[in-house]
Order: C-alpha cells, then structure tokens, then sequence
C-alpha cells in the first residue's frame, strides 16, 4: 500500500516542535560542534552499534593522532587498528582506512564529497552514513535515517511499518525526505533531533510519551 502524503501543517509542526526540544535538550556532544567532514565521518563511523558514552572515550583520542583524512592515509594499517582497539567492530576501521586511502591516493576525488549520491560511491558508505555526512558536514538538505530515527519517524507517522523490513524502511525513508524542513541548515537541526529523541526519550525499550515532543500528533503515543 502507498504512502499517503503527510500534511503541510503536520510536517510544520512536526518539524517545529522536534528542532524546540532540541535546543533545549540536547546533549553537548563533540561531533556536534565540526562541521569537519572527516571528523563527522569518523564519529559516524564509531557511532555504528556503539554507545555515545563508549564513543566518547575513543573520539578525541582518536582524532588527535589522526588529526585529517591524510594522516589516517599516510598511517599504517596497525597503528589505525591498535587506536580503534577496544571500540569493537574493528571491519569499521579497516573500512575508514580504505576509505581515507581511496579518497587522498591519486584517482581519488581528494576530499569527501558533499552530495550523498557522490558519497555513496565511496567504500564504506552506506545510505545513512552519506546523509549524515552531507547533513551534518555541509549542511545539505539529505534525508538520513538509522534505527532511531526509523523508530522515531514509525512511530509518529506509521505505526505498522517495520524498519527491519527493507520494504517498510524505504517508506521510512520517503517520510524521512518527506519532512526535511526546506533549508540544509535547518535540516542540520532537525536530523540531530531526530536521533536525539530516538536516544534519549522515544527508545526501544522506553517510550517516553509524557516527554515527548511529538506525543499530541504521535500515532503511537500512550
């Protein structure tokens, strides 16, 4: 069944209640504050099935020794490894070097790019991975959607779509796009909302109703 198109007023106030909370809630997290499109993509890359209070111990650390793109480059395979030792998933280091080699090697497009088309052909890039870089590093207008934001976003708009079905996360998507608010700035805002309410009040075991935003337009609210 086809996906009815959201409202005008309800993406407004959507939008407008979400990016309020924000302000006044969110959490002062370092990635937040580069618009570095190397640092975001590392901080993305280590978000990845990993707690931001775990991510937070490696971050700094991590970009102190590998301050660019080119330094993680230039280092040898061991060196990126025994820096990400401890975060876990290692295949997303290994990725992240492949990824800083291909991009500043010859041939390569020499920075990462700032449309999520163009990161999407980059090793290791995902759909979500190249909207958060594009949103949050260049504040394009790009849709981005993980498991909070799918959760956020089902919850609210589409109860009976399941995000770990691909067809009913393509739909999660479609309403991702559909209430991207009209600037890349503002989006910038909103994306970080949405994983931010994901996070800390709309959670899988949790829903926070009584906290929530969006509870008066929810369609899952208690």
């Amino acid at each position: 069944m086809p996906l009815k198109p959201i409202a005008p007023a309800a993406r407004a106030a959507f939008g407008r209640r979400l990016r309020a909370w924000y302000r006044r809630n969110h959490r002062d997290l370092p990635w937040r504050k580069t618009r570095d499109p190397y640092r975001v993509l590392v901080s993305e890359l280590m978000l990845q099935q990993t707690q931001v209070s775990r991510v937070l111990e490696f971050y700094a650390r991590f970009i102190e020794r590998f301050p660019t793109m080119q330094h993680l480059a230039d280092a040898r395979p061991k060196r990126v490894m025994e820096s990400w030792e401890g975060l876990g998933y290692y295949a997303r280091a290994r990725n992240l070097h492949k990824l800083a080699r291909h991009v500043t090697r010859e041939g390569g497009p020499g920075a990462l790019p700032s449309e999520p088309t163009e990161l999407r052909k980059l090793p290791g890039i995902g759909a979500y991975t190249a909207g958060a870089v594009a949103s949050f590093a260049y504040e394009k207008r790009a849709a981005l959607v993980d498991t909070n934001v799918a959760r956020v976003l089902s919850r609210v708009f589409a109860p009976k779509l399941n995000p770990k079905r691909p067809r009913d996360l393509k739909k999660l998507w479609v309403i991702a796009e559909q209430t991207l608010p009209r600037t890349g700035k503002t989006a910038w805002t909103q994306n970080q909302a949405l994983m931010e309410l994901g996070a800390l009040v709309c959670t899988a075991r949790l829903k926070r109703c009584d906290e929530c935003p969006l509870a008066r337009m929810c369609k899952s609210a208690e």
